[in-house]
């Protein structure tokens, strides 16, 4: 993800999955993330996880583990998330060789992004591209 250079990401995507262990697994294999931390509770269950990209980091967790957010979250659907990355088709052909769905392949944008777009094991879409505004940070 484009950030501010450097420091730490002021904005976390956060998703909770019934299964965040397989989530964990598709978003570092084949998109790319990298585990910064992820705690599990006494049933192995994920609780926590912080998965980064580039300057950018999204934060993950198990469904039904109680608490205000879980709460809060209940029967929330799918959600969507851009990654800015700086070579779409090699990402791309990651995600492909490790199964992902892919919703749109590699496509010019008009206003100058290449980008393409994925389903993750649980519904949520991501799309990986090259449009990473100035946000003067």
């Amino acid at each position: 993800m484009a950030g501010r250079g450097g420091g730490r990401p002021s904005v976390f995507p956060t998703l909770l999955y019934a299964d965040a262990s397989a989530a964990i697994g598709q978003l570092t294999a084949a998109f790319g993330f990298t585990e910064l931390a992820v705690y599990e509770g006494e049933d192995g269950k994920v609780v926590h996880a912080e998965l980064v990209q580039g300057e950018g980091a999204v934060m993950l967790g198990s469904r039904g583990r109680g608490g205000r957010f879980d709460e809060a979250m209940k029967g929330g659907g799918p959600a969507g998330v851009y990654v800015v990355v700086d070579d779409v088709d090699a990402h791309h052909r990651r995600a492909v060789e490790h199964g992902a769905e892919i919703l749109m392949p590699p496509t010019d944008q008009d206003y100058g992004s290449r980008d393409y777009m994925a389903r993750d094991v649980e519904g949520n879409i991501w799309s990986f591209g090259t449009y990473a505004p100035d946000t003067g940070g």
